[in-house]
């Protein structure tokens, strides 16, 4: 027996593979634009800038920067084309932005966007309240982003929120998703992000739901999944969607961020927490989790509230 020296180790999870699930895991880190539009403090540009080098130097292979949205309905993201005139992240990284409607591509355009991503809802009435218009609508406002990056080389990605519950309407109907999933592709995304938007998921609702998408010849690869931890399903979740051989996940570091039109809905799934799992189960993310959590710690100081990353907590006072 090794001789107890009273050293303590630096805590990392356990590893157990697990040979039916991914070897690899692209985590898509969405703290930038969907934690920050949501924070009541307005963080200044070369503070989001340092955020996202940071990120990137944990290892964070894919960033969601911003949003080209108007300034009267997010102002916390009206410094879109100064953010991105200031960022000089390694080319490596993906590196996308949010554009509603062509307005917002031309904008994005020319800020230099390298990739964009838009947004729908699976419900009239959330679609009504956060877009201002119907789901057909937010189609309609979809169409000319995604050809317009097409036209200019670029991928667009599909967000569909509220694809597991809505405050208003309650249970949404998977087949309906299905089907605006399925238009999206038909319009040329090139991958869709299935939104828990409230946090209502549960792992049977999203097998099922990813049943529906696979059904209609909708690919895994192709598909992500952004959950929100309002009922603490989050992680649960992706283990039944990795089951499914889902292999991009939308996360948040120090689980910033919040659904600002849903009432109750909570933080996104902690980057931390999702890699600290998925580390333990042997499937690699290419992230440095003291890095990630190191930037989580220094982004709760600029904001001025503690994480609520369970990891982050964790490994903070194991090192304090």
């Amino acid at each position: 027996m090794a001789p107890d020296t009273g050293a303590v180790r630096r805590p990392a999870p356990h590893v157990h593979p697990r040979p039916d699930l991914p070897a690899a895991v692209r985590v898509y880190e969405v703290g930038p634009r969907d934690g920050l539009q949501a924070e009541a403090t307005v963080v200044p540009t070369p503070v989001k800038a340092e955020f996202c080098r940071r990120l990137a130097a944990a290892g964070v292979p894919a960033l969601e920067l911003t949003s080209f949205v108007s300034p009267r309905w997010i102002p916390q993201l009206s410094d879109a084309e100064q953010l991105l005139a200031v960022l000089d992240l390694p080319s490596d990284i993906r590196r996308v932005v949010l554009a509603p409607n062509r307005r917002g591509l031309d904008r994005a355009l020319a800020a230099g966007a390298a990739e964009l991503a838009v947004f729908v809802s699976a419900t009239e009435t959330f679609a009504d309240k956060n877009l201002h218009t119907t789901i057909d609508g937010a189609l309609e406002s979809a169409r000319p982003v995604v050809r317009g990056a097409g036209a200019q080389g670029l991928a667009t990605r599909g967000y569909i929120s509220m694809c597991f519950g809505d405050p208003w309407e309650g249970a949404v109907d998977t087949s309906a998703v299905a089907d605006i999933a399925e238009r999206l592709l038909d319009m040329g995304v090139a991958s869709i992000s299935l939104g828990d938007t409230i946090g209502v998921a549960t792992p049977g609702h999203v097998l099922d739901l990813l049943e529906a998408l696979f059904d209609r010849g909708i690919r895994p690869e192709i598909t992500a999944m952004h959950f929100h931890d309002t009922y603490g399903q989050a992680l649960a979740n992706v283990y039944a969607a990795l089951s499914a051989g889902i292999t991009e996940f939308d996360s948040a570091a120090g689980g910033l961020g919040r659904c600002p039109y849903a009432a109750g809905a909570t933080g996104n799934l902690a980057t931390e927490d999702l890699v600290w799992m998925l580390h333990g189960l042997g499937i690699a993310t290419g992230i440095d989790l003291d890095t990630l959590t190191a930037t989580s710690r220094w982004m709760s100081t600029v904001i001025g509230r503690p994480s609520p990353s369970r990891v982050v907590r964790a490994l903070t006072a194991s090192t304090s």
